[in-house]
């Protein structure tokens, strides 16, 4: 049996486009004589559609999709992703399903047994888990068609009561075949392999494994898709973060007519969670979720340029480096808005990185605006000592002179935030915390200056002297980020213990940080809850981002 996997960029409630990239492919697959083709979970209305689907007209529209892909599938099979409605009238309106179909008919339907409602997913809120299970008879093939978070109930802790493959293994399928929208990770990519091979591992099945690739505003799908033979090798991997159709030969004796590309043993037989914040850990792969993101986020909103405050830092710095990547140099606008106490290397570095990136760039000097907002409030302000409040103005006239360009030119402003300052509130609300989307919001500090000397791996596009020198906001004379925040290789592995791992202060205390400095961090994470929930959407590149995934109160006493 030819089987195809078709890993591609859906755009969520583009029906017209998702089922034109499907149609596309199943032809392909036909001219090449296939028998099968496997496309990826939601595929006909994109991942995650969320409130979407809650709208008659947006499920109607699925089905129409539904009715003109089958069409195509004619001689060849296919199973694709799509709601469906739940004809058995208990629980919720509909499955998240899979359909398959073959000689023009919908041939059977799968529904979703494993509802995700961690992280960014929220899958029980629209969708009732599946009510049997069933497997798919193919051309004497019994296929064991399961959807994402189906075959990740493996281990010593499962999440869920049940386990789909368990009830579809009484039936002797020949076949495991998983439609996936995973999103990335950096870790994440090592995780998939470790649980299909734990599934292998436990059924003695063969495993297909088509996942999604594209971005959706916050939530990066890798594709990264895999097969697996029934001896738990690695045996075919489409690319990651690029739409690909591949095909696979499976025989007769549930081996497949294919070389081994990482053999069992090489295979980590646990997912990847390290314990502690390891800033070069695949910052390549960092690399291109972020340019991925950005790209799609653009194309997907028909946005077509892009500005950025360029202050002469590292985290602008890497911002524009990954713009200009995305979007093209000539698309991005950098913006030097120097000020009073703005030294003159970080506007010359400034100018030197756009020169090196060869994207247009203006110098708006902010000094008379400045004096203008001390002159209004001096008779409130009067004699008060130079404070933040000072310090924001200068902020908050940046942001506005950027948004109006924006507004004024068709541009969409880039966000330059990170995790480390977004974690502790360093970041000025309405000043350099605005922006339609956030490039570096999911990068701690370290990572970011790791990100930098992967861009210049080849040659120097970023400034060596915007790596080396000391961070500044530079919003008054000889300004540090050490003068208000404790040493980022301290600060980020803390702030990585309480974000991504979830320790409490006494565990973060118990590994040996001192407990005044713990104390003071996690206060400075918890006050600033407000600010985050005021910020753009983050590009989302770890297992535990700020926005959806990460759902704290606001006025929480814990920790305070």
């Amino acid at each position: 049996m030819k089987i195809f996997l078709a890993q591609q960029n859906y755009h969520i409630g583009n029906f017209e486009l998702n089922t034109q990239k499907i149609i596309e492919a199943i032809e392909a697959a036909k001219a090449q004589q296939g028998d099968l083709i496997v496309f990826s979970e939601m595929c006909v209305c994109g991942y995650p559609a969320r409130d979407f689907v809650e709208f008659d007209d947006f499920i109607q529209k699925c089905y129409t999709a539904i009715n003109t892909i089958r069409q195509h599938a004619d001689t060849i099979g296919v199973l694709i992703g799509s709601p469906s409605k739940n004809k058995i009238k208990e629980g919720k309106d509909l499955f998240n399903a899979a359909f398959f179909l073959y000689e023009k008919e919908i041939k059977a339907e799968v529904h979703k047994t494993l509802l995700p409602t961690y992280d960014v997913f929220d899958e029980y809120r629209y969708f009732e888990p599946a009510y049997d299970w069933n497997i798919i008879n193919f051309k004497n093939k019994k296929l064991a068609v399961t959807i994402c978070e189906d075959i990740w109930n493996l281990g010593d802790n499962p999440l869920y009561r049940i386990c789909p493959m368990d009830e579809l293994m009484k039936q002797e399928p020949d076949v495991m075949i998983n439609l996936s929208a995973s999103p990335f990770d950096y870790t994440h990519i090592e995780d998939r392999k470790a649980i299909i091979k734990a599934n292998v591992l436990k059924y003695k099945l063969p495993l297909i494994y088509c996942n999604t690739i594209g971005s959706q505003t916050e939530i990066v799908f890798d594709g990264a898709s895999l097969v697996f033979d029934k001896n738990a090798n690695l045996i075919k991997a489409l690319p990651v973060f690029k739409e690909a159709i591949d095909c696979i030969e499976l025989n007769n004796d549930g081996t497949f007519e294919a070389t081994i590309i990482e053999s069992a043993n090489k295979i980590s037989n646990k997912e990847l969670n390290p314990s502690t914040l390891n800033e070069q850990l695949n910052i390549a792969q960092i690399h291109d979720a972020l340019v991925l993101g950005i790209n799609d986020y653009f194309s997907k909103m028909n946005f077509t340029k892009a500005i950025i405050g360029s202050s002469g830092g590292i985290d602008s710095a890497v911002a524009l480096a990954l713009a200009c990547k995305a979007l093209g140099a000539e698309n991005v606008k950098a913006v030097l808005m120097p000020s009073l106490y703005s030294s003159e290397h970080s506007v010359n570095d400034a100018m030197q990185l756009s020169e090196n990136l060869n994207n247009p760039y203006d110098i708006l000097n902010i000094n008379n605006i400045y004096e203008s907002f001390l002159q209004t409030l001096q008779p409130l302000f009067k004699d008060l000592p130079f404070s933040v409040a000072e310090e924001n103005i200068q902020s908050r006239s940046r942001g506005n002179l950027l948004m109006a360009m924006a507004n004024k030119f068709g541009y969409v402003l880039l966000n330059t935030s990170n995790k480390s300052e977004l974690a502790v509130g360093y970041g000025t609300l309405y000043g350099d915390m605005a922006g339609g989307l956030s490039i570096l919001g999911d990068c701690y500090k370290l990572q970011v200056y790791a990100l930098a000397n992967y861009i210049n791996r080849d040659k120097e596009i970023i400034p060596e002297n915007i790596i080396s020198k000391a961070p500044s906001a530079e919003l008054r004379p000889e300004q540090k980020d050490s003068d208000s925040l404790p040493d980022y290789n301290i600060l980020d592995k803390i702030l990585y213990l309480y974000i991504e791992e979830r320790l409490g202060p006494n565990e973060i205390k118990a590994i040996g940080f001192e407990a005044s400095l713990v104390d003071r961090v996690l206060k400075m994470v918890n006050n600033n809850e407000y600010k985050r929930n005021q910020f753009c959407p983050i590009i989302r590149i770890s297992s535990k981002a700020f926005g959806s995934g990460r759902r704290m109160p606001i006025v929480g006493k814990y920790l305070s």
